[in-house]
């Protein structure tokens, strides 16, 4: 079979790096990271103000929780390329969590906890639930960011920002859809956004294929969102009217080094001990850590070297993570794919990428935000739409659909699940919807593997390693199957585990055995007590 080859572009990880793959230091890839690392910070700038605002919280706390995302996590992840910070997907649960408690100072010792919950569970490994997550959901969880992705920027794209970047649920905050703000957004246009986001999205898209492509330093996505402030700052000076202004710009609060400490939110611990700080703590440690668990396996498939990363480190990563951003006042933090998609796409190769974009988000939060509220959230939305277009390529439909109903089916029930409910129900439902496939496949596999040679006196069959209460079916139509008058011998020595469900059904076939005429013996299988007969008995 001919194997397909191309050319490798500048910063591009091609075969050759897969089999010299070696263990490297952060600096020895930092002409790859460096880069990297400010496309991320691009991208992850607007993403924590928008999820910040969109949670009801100061704007700082976004800012806190991607710093800590990038520095501490981002030091202690094993992870070679996933990005941490504030979650679209906790944004319902810090909303409720203001609403129940009363106030985010009240919510932050809920946070605090549940890095330590995240500790515990590190603990005891129970980071390896991620490995049972069927692939299908997760590939589908990718096809479903990006198809949200796209439809949650296009407005910004035309110059229509009611929605805060980073909201990714289908039913926002101001009661509007996904749906209906986009049709909204085509009867809003400013010429300024669509000329950014368009000139950033032909960058992104020729850029690669360009002679400037070799200088690494210079991104796509830097160079896409640096032509969108140019276009935006000439129209400002040539013809005002025309150039986006106020809320369709990056808007990050301009603090110095002395006024950060007056604005971050202090922990109220007064409810501590009350039921609801509690009750938020076991909420936000479980779907952080699902929502890692996911991200992390979900970037592994994104790395070209499909580099593996220890599931209970991140865990620990992450309960550290929280428990410092909600000690600083930040948004509670997990694995977010968005900005590690982004990360892959900008060609990084270690972690140096993620520890260089919290850098610069901690130095713009204190020096830099007159100079990045020039960006337009066009010029950025540019870059996220080329994002969620390779997320969701066709050529990871056409995969899956070749792979066969077992595994479309999911892909596709997860990826629409998430763009008409949020990134967590969506996972849910095509988990539900994977195990249903499961269940059915394992419900029609034969339960009995013949060993005798055909035309033997006595017929052998050996059950499998596992008999459980899924497999009563197959035994009941396999046993119900056999021609009377026939001798069989069903051989349990090899099964490891039999569930009570499956040797009762297996026992109570002597009777029917019997009446039929078959010789009907069990080796190495467990007796069980059957349950009683329903014979009326008059005394």
């Amino acid at each position: 079979m001919a194997t397909e080859t191309h050319a490798a572009r500048p910063g591009e990880v091609t075969a050759s790096d897969v089999a010299a793959q070696s263990p490297l230091s952060l600096f020895d890839t930092w002409r790859d990271d460096l880069p990297a690392g400010i496309v991320v910070f691009l991208v992850a700038l607007p993403l924590c103000l928008g999820i910040a605002v969109a949670s009801g919280v100061p704007v700082l706390a976004g800012l806190v929780a991607g710093v800590v995302g990038g520095l501490v996590v981002g030091a202690l992840s094993g992870s070679t390329l996933m990005v941490s910070g504030p979650a679209a997907g906790l944004t319902p649960i810090v909303l409720l969590g203001i609403q129940q408690l009363g106030s985010f100072e009240r919510l932050l010792p809920a946070v605090i906890l549940a890095g330590g919950l995240q500790l515990v569970l590190a603990a005891v490994r129970a980071g390896t639930v991620a490995y049972y997550i069927p692939s299908s959901v997760v590939k589908g969880m990718l096809a479903g960011i990006g198809l949200t992705l796209i439809l949650k920027q296009v407005p910004h794209a035309v110059g229509y920002d009611a929605d805060a970047e980073g909201d990714m649920s289908f039913i926002e905050a101001s009661g509007q859809t996904t749906l209906s703000t986009l049709a909204e957004s085509f009867q809003q246009i400013q010429p300024a956004a669509i000329v950014a986001a368009l000139l950033g999205i032909a960058v992104m898209l020729w850029w690669p294929r360009s002679p400037f492509a070799r200088v690494r330093l210079l991104p796509a996505p830097l160079i896409a969102v640096a032509i969108g402030v140019l276009v935006n700052e000439a129209l400002r000076a040539l013809l005002p009217d025309l150039a986006v202004r106020g809320t369709h710009l990056v808007s990050l609060p301009d603090m110095g080094f002395g006024a950060v400490a007056p604005h971050l939110v202090v922990p109220d611990w007064s409810g501590l001990w009350t039921a609801g700080v509690w009750e938020f703590a076991v909420i936000i440690a479980l779907v952080a850590s699902l929502e890692t668990l996911l991200g992390l396996e979900a970037t592994r498939k994104l790395d070209p070297l499909r580099r593996e990363a220890p599931v209970n480190r991140e865990l620990l990563a992450h309960g550290v993570g929280n428990l410092a951003a909600g000690l600083l006042g930040g948004l509670p933090i997990a694995g977010v794919m968005i900005r590690s998609s982004a990360n892959v796409d900008a060609g990084a190769r270690s972690r140096l990428s993620v520890l260089v974009h919290a850098a610069l988000m901690l130095t713009a939060a204190l020096t830099l935000g007159a100079l990045l509220n020039r960006i337009p959230l066009a010029a950025v939305a540019s870059v996220l739409l080329v994002t969620g277009f390779r997320l969701a390529a066709p050529s990871l439909w056409r995969h899956a659909w070749r792979l066969g109903p077992s595994h479309f089916i999911p892909f596709v029930v997860t990826a629409l699940a998430i763009v008409f409910t949020d990134v967590l129900r969506g996972i849910g439902v095509g988990v539900a919807v994977g195990i249903v496939f499961i269940v059915m496949e394992h419900l029609r596999s034969p339960v009995f593997s013949r060993v005798s040679p055909p035309g033997a006196v006595l017929t052998r069959y050996a059950l499998p390693e596992q008999v459980t209460f899924l497999s009563k079916a197959s035994i009941s139509r396999a046993l119900n199957a056999l021609p009377s008058g026939t001798r069989v011998e069903i051989d349990g020595r090899r099964t490891s585990r039999f569930d009570h469900d499956a040797l009762e059904v297996l026992h109570s076939f002597r009777d029917t055995a019997r009446l039929r005429g078959i010789d009907y013996r069990l080796v190495g299988i467990p007796e069980t007590e059957l349950p009683p007969t329903h014979d009326f008995d008059p005394d």
